[in-house]
Formats: C-alpha cells, sequence, structure tokens
C-alpha cells in the first residue's frame, strides 16, 4: 500500500517534529499563549529580500542580512560575486574568475533575479512580514527570544538568517506549524493597496503555495491617535536589544533634527531613552506617542521551483549600479571618485552633525565606563575568591589537624592554587 506522502509534493509538506530541550518546550508554550493573546495576524506591508544560493542537498542557503528592496540584494549577490572572482584570481583559476566578475558585472547593469554562475544557482528571494495583534496592540518579544546584546551593542549581533536554509521539510513546532498554516493561506494586503499588488499577493496563494518561517525580527511599532503602525516600516533588527537602541537613537538624535525641537524639549526625549535603556523597556510614551517594541513574524513562500522571488509590484526604486550611474551623469549630477571638490555642509546637515557627535560621544563614554565597571567586578572577585581560598587552608588546617596530609594537600590543589595567584596578580 502507497503512503499519501509519496504524492505530496515537498513544498506543500508542514512537518511538525518534537522540540528537544527545557528552552524548545518553554518557546513552544509561549508560542502557544501568544496565538491565545494576540490572535490577529496583519501585513507589515514592506517586504523583505535576501540573496540565496541552491543547495545539493535540498533547499535555499540565505546569505545574511536581508534587504527592503530588491535591487538591494542584487547588489549584496554582485559583491558576493566579486569576491568568489578575488578568491579565484588567488587560487590562480582564471577562467572561474572570468566567470564571476561576468556574473558581477551583469548584475550591475540588468535586473537579474535568477541566474546560474559555474553550476550554482542564485536567486533573489522574498519574504512576507506579518505582526500578531491582540486588544493591546502588536505583540511584544517573547522571555524566550533570543536577545544577548548589551545596550548600545546590538549592531554587534549578527543575523540569524545567515546560514539559514529554506527548505520545507525541516521539522517545526507545532505552534510554528499552525502559525505556519495561518499565513500560507493570508493574503496580507493593506488596506487601500492598488489593485495589482492586491492581484499578485492572490496569484501567490496559487503559485507559491508552500511556505517556511525564518526566525522573529523586531520593529519599532507607534500609536497614534488610537491606531497602531510601523513607526519605520522598511527597518527590522534580529534582536529585541536592537530594536531598543533604534528607538533609544530616534528619541535622542533624529526626533529633535526632524521635529525642529527646543533643546529643552530635546531633553525630554532624551530621558525617556536614558530610561529605555537603563531598564530594557519594550514601551516608551512621549509627547503622547507610545512606542512599542515588537515581534515580527516572516514567511518565505515556496513553489514548485523553490522560493518566491520580487513581485513586479513591490517597492525598487532604484536601478543597477550601473544604469544609475549612467542617468545621474546625463543629469549632471555624477562626481568622479577622485574629485577633490570639498563638501560644503548647509545648516541642517550640522545640526545633525552635532547631535551625531553627541550621541556618539555619549556612547564612547557609556563603553569606558561599562568596562571599568567590569574590571573592577572582576577584581572584586578575584579578591573573594582568594580570601575564601586562605580561610579553607587555615580552617582546615586547624581542624583537622589528626589528619596527616588533609589541610596541606587542600590547600595547594590547582583550585586554591589558581585563584590565589589570579587574586595576587589583581592586586
Amino acid at each position: 500500500m502507497s503512503d499519501y506522502r509519496d504524492h505530496v509534493p515537498a513544498y506543500l509538506t508542514i512537518r511538525v517534529t518534537a522540540q528537544e530541550g527545557p528552552i524548545a518546550a518553554f518557546a513552544e508554550q509561549e508560542a502557544a499563549e501568544a496565538a491565545m493573546r494576540y490572535p490577529d495576524l496583519m501585513g507589515v506591508g514592506i517586504p523583505e529580500f535576501f540573496h540565496a544560493k541552491e543547495r545539493e542537498a535540498g533547499g535555499w542557503e540565505l546569505f545574511g542580512y536581508g534587504n527592503d528592496t530588491p535591487q538591494g540584494s542584487r547588489d549584496s549577490l554582485g559583491s558576493v560575486f566579486r569576491l568568489r572572482a578575488s578568491e579565484a584570481e588567488e587560487a590562480g583559476d582564471e577562467t572561474a574568475r572570468r566567470k564571476w566578475m561576468a556574473a558581477a558585472l551583469r548584475m550591475d547593469r540588468e535586473v537579474v533575479n535568477d541566474l546560474r554562475v559555474r553550476g550554482e544557482r542564485f536567486r533573489i528571494v522574498r519574504a512576507s512580514r506579518f505582526v500578531r495583534m491582540g486588544p493591546n496592540g502588536p505583540e511584544p518579544p517573547r522571555p524566550s527570544d533570543p536577545d544577548p546584546a548589551e545596550v548600545g551593542e546590538a549592531y554587534r549581533v549578527g543575523p540569524r538568517t545567515k546560514g539559514f536554509v529554506v527548505d520545507p521539510v525541516t521539522g517545526t513546532g507545532l505552534s510554528d506549524g499552525i502559525l505556519k498554516l495561518d499565513l500560507i493561506q493570508f493574503v496580507g494586503i493593506a488596506r487601500g493597496a492598488p489593485q495589482d499588488v492586491r492581484d499578485e499577493a492572490r496569484r501567490a496563494l496559487h503559485t507559491h503555495p508552500g511556505g517556511v518561517l525564518l526566525p522573529a525580527v523586531y520593529m519599532i511599532s507607534e500609536r497614534v491617535e488610537g491606531s497602531w503602525r510601523s513607526h519605520n516600516p522598511g527597518a527590522s533588527h534580529s534582536t529585541p536589544q536592537g530594536a531598543r537602541d533604534s528607538l533609544a537613537y530616534w528619541l535622542r538624535v533624529m526626533a529633535p533634527y526632524h521635529r525642529g525641537l527646543t533643546d529643552e524639549k530635546a531633553q525630554e526625549y532624551a530621558s525617556v531613552a536614558d530610561r529605555v535603556d537603563e531598564r530594557r523597556l519594550n514601551v516608551a510614551t512621549v509627547d503622547g506617542v507610545r512606542y512599542r517594541v515588537t515581534r515580527v513574524e516572516r514567511l518565505v513562500r515556496v513553489g514548485p521551483d523553490g522560493p518566491e522571488g520580487p513581485r513586479p509590484s513591490d517597492w525598487d526604486p532604484e536601478p543597477p549600479v550601473e544604469v544609475q550611474t549612467r542617468e545621474l551623469k546625463a543629469k549632471g549630477l555624477w562626481r568622479e571618485e577622485d574629485d577633490d571638490e570639498p563638501v560644503e555642509f548647509t545648516g541642517r546637515t550640522l545640526e545633525l552633525k552635532r547631535r551625531w557627535d553627541a550621541e556618539e560621544a555619549r556612547r564612547t563614554a557609556v563603553r569606558e565606563k561599562r568596562s571599568k565597571a567590569k574590571e573592577e567586578a572582576l577584581e572584586r572577585a578575584q579578591a573573594q575568591g582568594q580570601g575564601q581560598g586562605q580561610g579553607q587552608v587555615e580552617g582546615q588546617g586547624q581542624g583537622q589537624a589528626g589528619v596527616p596530609g588533609q589541610g596541606e594537600g587542600e590547600g595547594e590543589g590547582p583550585g586554591g592554587e589558581g585563584e590565589a595567584g589570579a587574586g595576587e596578580g589583581s592586586g
């Protein structure tokens, strides 16, 4: 007797598997609770785009950071080809170098979303973004979400999509499996979207009926006049702290600049940013606007030929770099790289520079203070360890005098010796 799975294409598969480990179990429980507390799904609007490579073992491997336009990912893929050409040149393989460089130059002048180079297939991949909504607004980060960065240092954390494989056969937890099923049936078009956007979204339900969830990202939502919306729809961050850092930067630098705040009013905004930093807050309110760090789900649609690429209606304002250069030259706006003519800054630009310099000075001071606090904490821990080691030696040497060698042996063991040496060294 044949199994029904023998006749179901892989891209239509939602494979649910048991998630091992206590953290995975906790995350599974949180996902189930989130579905009840935030039952509604809403499309963010602006999708995200990645450059990816097809794997011989199956699936498509993402290279790293996403972009808010298809051309941004095409440019990134062109950089990958240039790096491959450089590696081939170092290896002395002239044929490979020419092939890779030809592909890079093609990306500079053509709109290419799918191509093969030296037997490898590359593609620009589209990911739709969604948020969960409940009675009190969008879903914030979950306690189980990875958030390793210190305040102000989230930019050092790389993307969780680097090396991620888009493959529907990969197992997922029960809650994510249910979410995936909901999202692949969800059009997710904002109210008032143009007709071509609506038509292409509905068409994707049939051309790419499967899907793969990417790791969640985080963005800032704002509540204005009773309605929630994206603060910056094109921006998302790998960790909750990355979103907090972006909110703090907006409050300290960009809000005073764009809104022309007085120094007194700018200080109020900065005070809110300080509270966000000190308490790692996910919510902040200033001037009647409520900001919230929001968890964003992402889905890559998959069809018979792999993941979905950009849609014709996707926002893609910039042409390839070579085309853009020709257009700028035709308009007389192009400046050669060897042009040493100084750039004159306007008053507005100088104002932004002043605020940016002040923020950089503040960050530097915070880093130095944090580093000093860590050094002092380490010294205290080493000193405490040294004191405990000496007390243990003295107590055991006196209390166990009738047991030959016990006090001497424990006092001179590797632990006691290492702690005493570190403590003395730091002192």
